[in-house]
């Protein structure tokens, strides 16, 4: 696993000197150069076989002094192979970069590309504290575009994090706010006993519906559509799963939120959360959380990102219990120390040994 620094582009010190400072901006060069490859498509363009630059610039129609530049640059980085005069993908660019193959992680792909336009125009939301283009209605097609993208960045994440979060006793689980079901669906292959839904708008269901119909977990993963910010969760669960979400929302509309998951929790139910949380009493860092606020400044209205002693606070505020965090291993987290765990008052289901010697829990389904 790389660490999670190099998967978010962080300084990970303390910027105290200019020479410092410059490094911190110059940071902007990579980056820029992996989007113009994306812009150029220049992955898939190159598919599987090996190319020349005279070759390769004719087929884009860009210059072959510009190609041959930034072609060096992807192949130092490793995303390109180069030998000689002739370039080739690399394993990632065969593959996740590339439109042609099954593995093109093209939904998050182009909301990476989306990020950069973002940003550059941060000063407008710094000024009036409101997302861009926060007149323009919310469109399906954009909200189906942004839950393919969320599948696309936790397709190694969900596994990895749900084969450590041990939900052995339930046989209920809502991912709240869960858009393609990703985490659902990992929740479901680990536990063969569990039944899943997934709550969120009726767009981002469409998308969960169309993964689950190619996963050999699907048929037990059900859909509510829901304002959840709004509206009473129906039904009775085990596990609630609120991953990623916390952020999109200000600190007085998650209270009423976990008001309405403690409704929705039997009792001895559990609570599970994954955020960017702050850690220290500034609540500066780590600097990825405070970085993502920036992200919820350009695109939500009121959203943020949150220590996790006022989270807690606000869960033992809503009536739960045994609130916290869990452990995850290093690298294999998608935030540094971004789990918790709270409960609703009373027992947990009780266990009943079935014949070959397992547990099962007396709790219907």
């Amino acid at each position: 696993m790389v660490s999670r620094a190099y998967r978010e582009g962080l300084v990970t010190h303390k910027i105290s000197t200019f020479e410092e400072f410059r490094a911190a901006i110059s940071t902007y060069r990579l980056p820029r150069v992996l989007l113009a490859a994306l812009e150029l498509d220049l992955c898939t363009a190159i598919g599987d076989r090996s190319w020349t630059l005279s070759t390769l610039a004719k087929k884009l129609k860009v210059s072959e002094r510009g190609l041959s530049i930034l072609c060096r640059s992807l192949a130092s980085a490793g995303v390109l192979h180069k030998k000689g005069g002739v370039y080739r993908n690399s394993k990632l660019g065969a593959t996740a970069l590339n439109g042609n193959h099954r593995a093109y992680r093209g939904g998050y792909l182009n909301l990476i590309r989306s990020h950069w336009s973002d940003w550059i125009r941060l000063m407008e939301s710094v000024r009036s504290g409101l997302p861009l283009d926060h007149e323009v209605p919310d469109r399906l097609d954009y909200r189906h575009q942004f839950t393919w993208a969320m599948h696309h960045r936790t397709l190694e994440i969900a596994p990895a994090i749900t084969a450590q979060l041990h939900l052995g006793r339930a046989q209920t689980l809502l991912d709240l706010g869960g858009g393609p079901g990703t985490y659902a669906l990992a929740f479901l292959a680990k536990n063969p006993r569990l039944r899943a839904t997934v709550c969120d708008r009726e767009a981002a269901l469409t998308v969960a519906k169309e993964i689950a119909s190619t996963h050999k977990a699907g048929h037990r993963l059900s859909y509510v559509p829901l304002d959840f910010t709004k509206e009473s969760i129906p039904g009775a669960y085990d596990v609630i799963w609120y991953s990623n979400v916390l952020h999109i929302y200000s600190p007085d509309e998650n209270q009423a939120i976990f008001r309405r998951v403690r409704a929705a929790l039997k009792p001895g139910g559990r609570f599970i959360l994954q955020d960017a949380f702050l850690r220290d009493h500034e609540g500066l860092y780590p600097t990825q959380a405070s970085l993502f606020a920036i992200s919820m400044l350009l695109s939500t209205e009121q959203g943020n990102t949150y220590t996790a002693s006022e989270t807690a606070k606000w869960l033992k505020q809503a009536g739960f219990v045994s609130i916290k965090p869990v452990s995850i291993r290093k690298g294999t987290a998608d935030w540094e120390d971004g789990i918790f765990e709270a409960s609703t008052p009373g027992p947990r289901p009780r266990m009943i040994a079935n014949q070959t010697g397992s547990s099962r829990s007396r709790t219907t389904r």
